[in-house]
């Protein structure tokens, strides 16, 4: 089951990405949505990571290059445009994969059909800060147009086809470059050159090659469960 592996550990990581917002949310509208994601990607992974074997032992106790995320999931949180530039890429592509896997046969095809109409909203609020923010004032727009060029090196590896997963992945990933092109010029911004043009690209996440900030993440996220074996409460 690697495709449930690769899809799980990309909701699990940016999970607990989103969790690290907890108690810094600029607004305390803004921790509770960011909470509801985060606990709707965490659900997700649960179902995905318990088709292939133990939810918590696959979570917390494999080793960096045992996990298939994506390097863009893993990215650090930065400023909160940096955190809505990784959820406008991450949540336009899972609510375009999911559709897709709804309307098929497969082993994800219950999973989709349940979670598609939440990772629709994670999508719409993303869309609509990337929209309050490129086009308001001139700081706002500075930094989201910084975290949409600091992430986009990321976004090739998030369009390659998955092993398992059937679906048209030449079509989602023209729908998804069309898709974050109008939030994006919506929002008075520029989008980035990069991968598609082939000047450079980064990502090997899905066979195991992690970037820096991933380690610390993996270490912080298993730290309970390692230290305490077996604990219950």
């Amino acid at each position: 089951m690697a495709g449930a592996l690769a899809l799980g550990d990309d909701a699990l990581v940016l999970s607990h990405r989103l969790g690290e917002w907890a108690g810094h949310a600029p607004v305390l509208e803004e921790e509770v949505a960011l909470a509801n994601i985060a606990l709707d990607l965490l659900g997700q992974a649960r179902v995905l990571l318990s088709l292939v074997g133990d939810e918590d032992e696959l979570a917390y106790l494999r080793e960096e290059r045992a996990f298939r995320n994506t390097q863009l999931v893993e990215q650090e949180s930065g400023d909160f445009a940096r955190t809505i530039a990784r959820q406008l890429y991450f949540s336009v592509y899972q609510r375009l994969l999911y559709e897709r896997l709804a309307a098929g046969r497969s082993d994800f095809q219950a999973l989709a059909a349940k979670a598609v109409k939440e990772v629709a909203y994670h999508q719409d609020h993303a869309e609509q800060w990337t929209l309050r923010l490129g086009d308001g004032t001139e700081e706002s727009h500075r930094r989201m147009g910084e975290g949409l060029d600091g992430l986009w090196k990321f976004t090739g590896e998030l369009l390659q086809p998955v092993e398992g997963v059937d679906v048209d992945w030449q079509a989602l990933g023209d729908d998804w470059l069309a898709t974050v092109t109008d939030v994006v010029e919506r929002a008075t911004l520029v989008l980035p050159s990069g991968p598609r043009s082939g000047a450079w690209k980064a990502g090997a996440g899905r066979q195991g090659l992690h970037t820096e900030p991933f380690g610390r993440m993996i270490a912080e996220m298993q730290h309970l469960h390692r230290s305490h074996p077996g604990a219950s409460w």
